[in-house]
């Protein structure tokens, strides 16, 4: 961590914590954070307040998930009081209304979620905001009640008129040390400097960070997770029955070291193995061998096989995976006739292995809809290893 004088921040639409651990990687200390959802906030708990003691949570605010618009109605006058004690803002409200990954619908109601932020904001005032969500952000609905106008457009304007210097950008994470091919849309507000100074040192900042770090500019997916491979051996699971999970394997590369690092444990955590069907097995054993990488499966080859998910693909060893999301079967491993486990997918969104998750695996049916398991978690977050960057600059002009 960095030794510099702390400033402090508040995580909303915090997830289980991958925005909180960049920025307790970077020195920052958090206030408190906002989850609404208890399996998420669960994993956060465990690993920023439990164990690693990174918030000073106030006395008016249980350690507990909580609802946004509870709080704005509940605790308006505890964050009124915050006014003029708090540096940075951060978060993001949940993409699925945004994301072309999804139905992309502007009457999903998480959609209005954004108005929760701005109002947040409004009541606290910190100094800077950083704001995070799906590239369909800043991208036209076609349905009202915004008749065409975009969410990325009404989130600048007001933030413009509570006094903040904003500059929004698209970032591809894969440009930033991450083993992901993920562009996000990243605004940041600052009340007392040019926010457009932030996007050109955090570019131009890059490689020396990571060289002082040891770890390398360009990571594949093998770079990030062929220390998991099942060829390494496996174990029954020590959190589910019935399953097995694998073992670590000798550190291949700087990424590896770097992400095993103050991970006393000897398994690693979240790990377990799908327990795939002998039909599956040999399926993914044909798409290993003939289908294309990083690519959606050949149509023809999704009919063959009455593949009836629109989406599969076949991670490149020798590439950045392309992004994540939150659902256990869109990737086959690169080498292995597998999906990927959380702790892979967590490698890859550059979440340090002592970071562990909490609650179930998966889920499905109607619970996707109130449910947050630990490959949603994970999907969900953003890169750490990004926000860490961010977090430095930040700092730096603060």
């Amino acid at each position: 961590m960095v030794n510099s004088p702390e400033l402090n921040y508040i995580d909303i639409f915090a997830g289980c914590g991958g925005l909180s651990l960049g920025l307790y990687n970077a020195g920052w200390k958090g206030l408190f954070a906002i989850e609404k959802n208890e399996m998420a906030f669960a994993t956060l708990k465990h690993n920023l307040i439990d164990n690693k003691h990174h918030f000073d949570w106030p006395e008016w605010l249980p350690q507990s998930a909580h609802d946004i618009n509870k709080i704005l109605i509940n605790n308006r006058s505890d964050l009124k009081a915050l006014k003029g004690k708090v540096d940075l803002v951060a978060g993001g409200p949940p993409c699925q209304g945004f994301s072309y990954a999804g139905k992309r619908d502007e009457r999903d109601h998480r959609n209005q979620l954004v108005s929760s932020y701005i109002e947040f904001v409004r009541l606290v005032k910190p100094r800077m905001v950083f704001f995070e969500n799906v590239r369909g952000f800043t991208s036209k609905f076609i349905q009202k009640p915004t008749e065409g106008k975009k969410y990325s457009d009404i989130v600048i304007g007001r933030l413009a008129e509570l006094g903040y210097d904003v500059k929004p950008n698209i970032i591809d994470f894969s440009n930033y040390g991450i083993p992901q091919r993920r562009k996000r849309f990243i605004l940041v507000g600052m009340q007392e400097s040019d926010a457009k100074i932030f996007f050109e040192r955090l570019d131009h900042n890059k490689r020396s960070f990571l060289k002082k770090k040891k770890l390398p500019y360009n990571v594949t997916a093998s770079d990030a997770i062929s220390d998991l491979e099942r060829r390494h051996g496996d174990i029954n699971s020590p959190d589910s029955k019935n399953f097995m999970a694998g073992v670590y394997g000798l550190p291949e590369g700087s990424y590896q070291t770097y992400m095993r690092k103050s991970y006393q444990e000897q398994y690693p955590d979240s790990h377990r193995f799908v327990n795939h069907k002998t039909k599956t097995i040999e399926r993914f054993k044909y798409f290993i061998e003939t289908s294309p990488k990083n690519k959606n499966l050949p149509a023809v080859t999704r009919k063959q096989f009455n593949v009836r998910k629109n989406c599969i693909t076949l991670l490149d060893p020798d590439q950045p995976s392309p992004t994540l999301t939150t659902l256990t079967d869109d990737y086959i491993h690169y080498c292995e006739p597998r999906v990927l486990t959380v702790r892979e997918f967590a490698r890859l969104q550059s979440f340090n292995d002592w970071f562990e998750f909490r609650e179930k695996y998966t889920t499905g049916g109607k619970f996707r809809v109130s449910e947050v398991p630990r490959y949603t978690q994970v999907g969900n977050a953003i890169p750490p290893l990004f926000v860490e960057q961010v977090g430095t600059i930040l700092k730096a002009m603060g």
